[in-house]
């Protein structure tokens, strides 16, 4: 369970929180919420993003339900390191996108005393781990795990099946070039992809025995 307030007050450690989930899950609304939420108490927060993701803003971090918060984007990991400073909150959004480094970053931060919300996707479109997460969702205290909802069976989603024939990893895309999927409809849909891409040599007659 998602606890806000630490039991120890005194504590002087931070801790990272890991929003994760599948394309239209709800993980930057959620990342918002939380970092509204400490504005709202008067907290200094300073937000994050990867400058290859400009989808909906150059700056802003924007949920697809047109959400937005102040963000500033940084074109590698260790820029958040640099520009995190004199503040309690961090929020970084899209982190699947980041360098190896974002892992080191967030514990350093955390272990600075400052609290760190990241959100991102957990797989990538063909189903594996997607980058740095894993490592993040290992070593957070508080991980959070929001679904889609499966577009073709209505189930909980947490695939993200890319509909547009491109097989970069990094690959930016929206409703036109996404679509979540539940684990029956996306093992479905690519066991169906790979019997329409599977060729069948045709079988040479075997010529009958010579007779004696």
């Amino acid at each position: 369970m998602f606890l806000e307030n630490t039991v120890n007050h005194t504590e002087q450690f931070g801790w990272i929180e890991v929003i994760c989930g599948s394309m239209f899950s709800g993980k930057t609304e959620e990342l918002i919420r939380r970092l509204k939420r400490a504005q709202f108490a008067k907290q200094k927060v300073e937000i994050f993003k990867p400058a290859v993701d400009n989808r909906y803003d150059e700056e802003n971090v924007v949920s697809h339900d047109a959400n937005e918060i102040r963000s500033t984007p940084v074109p590698a990991a260790a820029n958040i390191r640099i520009l995190a400073n004199d503040v309690e909150v961090v929020g970084i959004d899209e982190a699947q996108f980041f360098d190896d480094e974002i892992v080191s970053v967030c514990n350093d931060l955390a272990n600075r005393g400052i609290r760190v919300i990241v959100a991102g996707l957990d797989m990538d479109f063909k189903g594996n781990p997607f980058g740095p997460m894993p490592a993040l969702m290992a070593t957070a205290e508080y991980v959070t795990k929001v679904h889609a909802v499966c577009t073709r069976t209505g189930n909980l989603a947490h695939y993200s099946y890319r509909k547009v024939k491109n097989k970069e990893v990094v690959f930016l895309g929206e409703t036109e070039e996404y679509e979540p999927l539940s684990r029956a409809a996306y093992h479905k849909i690519n066991l169906q992809e790979k019997l329409a891409n599977l060729n069948v040599k045709d079988v040479e007659e075997i010529s009958p025995k010579q007779k004696k």
